[in-house]
């Protein structure tokens, strides 16, 4: 497997975290960091736990997780506007 750069700040990378998607530049796997915040922890406190993190890779991450949640599991309003455009 090759390296994947996803959007500006996610990575898999084999050589990195047996391949887990991480923060750019770090071995932060994204998956803890969702994990802390789904758990109550704020983006400053994450921050404030990986300084290496801007807020901007946070967000990027739950971001890209909630696309992930959409296109495996579409709103009725979503389908709605998508079938709108054929």
């Amino acid at each position: 497997m090759k390296r994947l750069e996803i959007g500006k700040h996610l990575v898999v990378d084999p050589k990195v975290c047996h391949g887990k998607m991480t923060f750019k530049g770090t071995r932060v796997p994204v998956t803890t960091v969702l994990t802390f915040l789904s758990t109550g922890d704020s983006i400053g406190d994450i921050l404030r736990n990986w300084p290496e993190l801007s807020r901007e890779a946070v967000e990027e991450a739950i971001r890209w997780a909630a696309d992930l949640i959409q296109e495996k599991y579409p709103t009725r309003r979503r389908k709605a506007r998508e079938l709108a455009h054929f």
